[in-house]
C-alpha cells in the first residue's frame, strides 16, 4: 500500500473493511468506540508531554481515531474529502484562528 493514500481512499479502505459490523452497531455505539479512541490517545499524548512518549504507541492511537472517526462518516454518508474541501479549501477556507 502507498504511503501516500488519500483522505477517500482510507475512507473506501475503512468502509469495505468495517462497514457490515459498524452500521449493525450504530452511531451511538460506534461514537462511544470512538471517544474510547479519544481517551487512549489523551493517555498517549500525557506520556509524550511528560517526556516518557511511546511515539509507536501515539502512532498507532492517531491512526485509531482517525480511523474511527472515518467508521462514523461512514454511517452517515458523509464523504470526508469533500466535508474538508468545503470547509478547509474552498473560498480560501475560514478565517480567523482555532
Amino acid at each position: 500500500m502507498a504511503s501516500d493514500m488519500t483522505i477517500r481512499e482510507f475512507q473506501i479502505l475503512i468502509k469495505n473493511r468495517y462497514f457490515e459490523t459498524d452500521s449493525a452497531r450504530g452511531i451511538a455505539k460506534t461514537f462511544l468506540w470512538l471517544s474510547e479512541e479519544f481517551g487512549e490517545l489523551a493517555h498517549a499524548l500525557g506520556k509524550y508531554e511528560r517526556g516518557d512518549a511511546d511515539i509507536e504507541n501515539l502512532r498507532e492511537e492517531f491512526a485509531d481515531v482517525f480511523a474511527w472517526l472515518t467508521t462514523i462518516a461512514n454511517i452517515t454518508s458523509i464523504d470526508l474529502t469533500e466535508a474538508i474541501e468545503a470547509k478547509y479549501i474552498k473560498e480560501g477556507g475560514p478565517k480567523g484562528t482555532k
